[in-house]
């Protein structure tokens, strides 16, 4: 039972890290099936590349890699402070931008039917800061 608390503290400690350095936590690659439960992730948004669409400034790499496992409708729903905004880009080309107003308080939302496949989820900043969110992922 020890050695079940360390491993459920050690992949914290590590996130931690990486937000502390700025780096996006690419290397956390998340499944997601149909009607699964809602999947809660946080990290530190913004970064050093301008986004030629409209996330702002966002890190090289993704936040957060999402393997949808099937067809499947899911609402990727953002919470953060200063200027948020999500990108969300498919191995298909697509790409999807939603940026916060002053009227969301910081909260994104992008609701629909998602194929089966890989998306690259980026957390920008508009205003290039880099603040605390957390990303919720749900079934419809």
């Amino acid at each position: 039972m020890q050695a079940s608390l360390r491993w459920s503290i050690f992949p914290t400690t590590i996130a931690a890290v990486f937000a502390m350095a700025g780096l996006a936590a690419s290397q956390q690659i998340v499944s997601v099936a149909p009607n699964a439960q809602p999947i809660t992730l946080n990290g530190t948004s913004g970064g050093d590349k301008k986004d030629s669409s409209c996330a702002g400034f966002i890190s090289d790499r993704p936040n957060h890699t999402i393997q949808v496992a099937a067809d499947s409708n899911l609402k990727f729903t953002l919470q953060g402070s200063g200027e948020p905004t999500l990108l969300i880009t498919g191995a298909q080309g697509q790409s999807f931008c939603v940026q916060a107003d002053r009227l969301s308080e910081g909260k994104v939302e992008i609701p629909g039917r998602w194929t089966r496949g890989s998306y690259s989820v980026f957390i920008g900043d508009k205003g290039r800061a880099r603040n605390p969110y957390t990303l919720s992922i749900t079934s419809q």
